[in-house]
């Protein structure tokens, strides 16, 4: 098995790690869409050259009404299934039968229970028997996202392989790519929603404000539901890990030089 250094990543492109995803995962691999503008790029990249990419969804049972449109846009268009995953039942009324439909108002605490409840919980179940996941996240998007490596293993789920292939892309370079291949995205995006996440925890942002401003904007400080909050900084990339170490398939191609 050839030794590929994850630190390689950074040199190739969003297209290029895709099409090596898919070549050496295949069904192994899946995209995590909460259809965001960059979630749409990443969709319309595996459609085009690397289908065997599974895609799936968290609902969480308060998603405003555009994302649900789009999700079915997204089918029409590239004609690729979308596997959604719901929270458990009896967990969403045991927590709003005791702490209220709306406590993540409350506090930061019950914020973060709501969204492992509704989100953490169901990504544990969609990420069983993965060899590894893709996400849309940017460095650009936080400062708490400032280091996210393109390629990662994700000590939270197993040392699974954690693929960001527009970690260094700006939000100029995902609308130059959305306009180039007239991808399809939500509305809330031209409402200035440049975050899309749960309809009573997301808001437009005014011009100049961080982009990530919107989602939980009474809290202050670093603010993640939970998904990302772990991702090592990119410099712990700089050590050499040869791909043995991952669970990887046998014989992976190499990356395109």
């Amino acid at each position: 098995m050839p030794t590929e250094d994850l630190a390689a990543l950074e040199g190739k492109t969003a297209e290029q790690i895709i099409a090596w995803i898919g070549q050496n995962y295949a069904g192994g691999a899946a995209l995590a869409s909460s259809f965001g503008v960059e979630d749409m790029v990443l969709i319309d990249m595996i459609a085009r050259v690397a289908p065997s990419i599974t895609i799936f969804s968290l609902d969480t049972g308060r998603l405003p009404e555009e994302t649900y449109r789009l999700m079915d846009a997204a089918r029409e268009r590239y004609h690729l299934p979308i596997q959604v995953y719901y929270p458990n039942t009896a967990a969403v009324e045991r927590m709003t039968t005791e702490k209220g439909l709306n406590l993540f108002y409350g506090s930061v605490e019950a914020r973060k229970e709501c969204c492992r409840v509704r989100k953490v919980e169901p990504l544990g179940r969609a990420l069983h028997g993965k060899k590894a996941w893709i996400t849309g996240l940017r460095r650009e998007q936080s400062q708490a996202r400032g280091t996210v490596a393109k390629g990662d293993v994700d000590a939270d789920h197993g040392g699974m392989l954690k693929f960001s292939p527009l970690a260094d892309w700006t939000e100029a370079m995902v609308w130059e790519y959305v306009r180039a291949h007239e991808v399809p995205y939500s509305e809330l995006h031209d409402r200035g929603f440049p975050s899309i996440g749960c309809a009573p925890c997301t808001r437009a942002v005014a011009p100049g404000e961080d982009m990530r401003s919107g989602r939980w904007w009474w809290e202050q400080g670093t603010k993640e539901c939970g998904l990302h909050e772990h991702a090592a900084p990119a410099a712990a990339q700089s050590a050499l890990r040869p791909a043995d170490s991952f669970p990887a398939p046998a014989g992976p191609a190499p990356l395109p030089r």
